[in-house]
């Protein structure tokens, strides 16, 4: 007698029930029941404050000024820095602005916040830094290799380049070629009567090779290790000729003198309510966030916020925020705070974010310096 076949299973495997039911594989995992003494851990088996295994390589590119290479569990980040000369010649406007004025004086002590926020604007005006980020590497399967610049690519380059400006991370005094105009007379003491005559341009490629997540946090270490690792050679102006020598030495090459290490943390807001996505964003009410902190003390949380978001969590949340802090003195800085798509992140929650970015802070920094 022929033996009959066991019915099949009507149970899935987990990665099955992650994809058919994305939003519940999530909750079921951050809210596990109060029975099981389990602790609410994400999905990928971080705890929600947990940051992923980060790792950092420099002067991995050999035809840079400057290259890193970043690792932020399978985001992976490429950035090369490639200095170039910019002479004043070519500066249309720099005739206009400046030769006025003849000789500049450049002060042998050190400028005080007042003066380095005016020579900042330099940099700015002049285009000194140019970040480019490029994800049209096959990192992911929604970006095709050789597809022109997607939106969320040059976004990112954009943000780059606003911290890059509003963190004064690059000093202008370590992109200026100097010449000092001969003089005549005098004992030589205090200030030098010398001339810019050119201007490095570091232009800052980012390709993200492997796109998992939270691009913008790899994106920015991989910024911030290659400029630390970003050497100039020796550049003087040869009045002979009338161009800019650089050195061949290697010894003689520069490192840059960067502003701190502003460090960035990216979280997002995951809701219980699967509807949250589509409802439209309502600022909560007194009733509304009395019902939200009874929940609470019941032990029914209704959303959580996960640090580091890996591109599953990110297609499952909207709020998000975004914090570069820095160190100064000891104490921590806040220097960008950004936060956007909903209200359920509030005072009390973003100081205990910032916390969180102060301890991503110290991490990253012993990665760096490990480089």
């Amino acid at each position: 007698m022929a033996s009959t076949a066991p019915p099949p299973a009507l149970t899935l495997p987990p990665s099955q029930f992650a994809r058919l039911q994305p939003h519940a594989y999530l909750l079921a995992h951050l809210s596990p029941p109060a029975s099981s003494n389990q602790p609410s851990l994400r999905a990928n088996g971080r705890q929600p404050a947990q940051f992923r295994p980060t790792s950092a390589n420099t002067g991995s590119l050999t035809h840079t000024n400057g290259s890193a290479v970043v690792r932020v569990g399978d985001t992976t980040a490429v950035c090369g820095v490639r200095a170039e000369l910019l002479p004043t010649s070519d500066i249309a406007s720099w005739s206009v602005s400046h030769a006025s004025s003849g000789a500049h004086k450049r002060a042998t002590t050190t400028k005080n916040d007042a003066d380095a926020d005016e020579d900042e604007s330099q940099i700015q005006d002049l285009n000194l830094l140019v970040p480019n980020l490029s994800l049209s590497t096959g990192c992911a399967p929604g970006f095709v290799p050789g597809a022109p610049p997607s939106a969320l690519a040059q976004s990112l380059s954009h943000q780059i380049l606003g911290l890059l400006h509003s963190t004064r991370l690059v000093r202008a005094e370590d992109l200026r070629v100097w010449y000092q105009v001969p003089t005549f007379g005098g004992d030589g003491d205090g200030d030098m009567d010398v001339d810019i005559k050119a201007f490095w341009v570091l232009y800052i490629d980012i390709m993200i090779i492997s796109l998992a997540g939270n691009a913008f946090d790899a994106a920015w270490a991989a910024v911030l290790a290659a400029l630390r690792d970003t050497r100039l050679p020796r550049a003087w102006w040869d009045a002979d000729n009338e161009m800019v020598v650089c050195s061949e030495a290697v010894a003689e090459a520069t490192r840059l003198s960067l502003r701190g290490l502003p460090v960035a943390s990216s979280f997002c807001v995951f809701e219980a309510d699967a509807a949250a996505g589509w409802r439209a964003v309502i600022v909560p009410d007194a009733e509304e966030e009395k019902k939200i902190e009874e929940d609470q003390r019941r032990g029914m949380q209704r959303r959580w916020i996960l640090a580091d978001p890996d591109g599953y969590e990110e297609g499952l949340s909207q709020e998000r925020v975004c914090l570069v802090v820095d160190r100064e003195m000891g104490k921590t800085v806040i220097v960008k705070m950004e936060k956007n798509g909903g209200w359920a992140v509030d005072g009390r929650e973003l100081k205990q974010l910032v916390d969180i970015a102060a301890e991503r802070w110290e991490s990253l920094k012993l990665i760096l310096e490990q480089c």
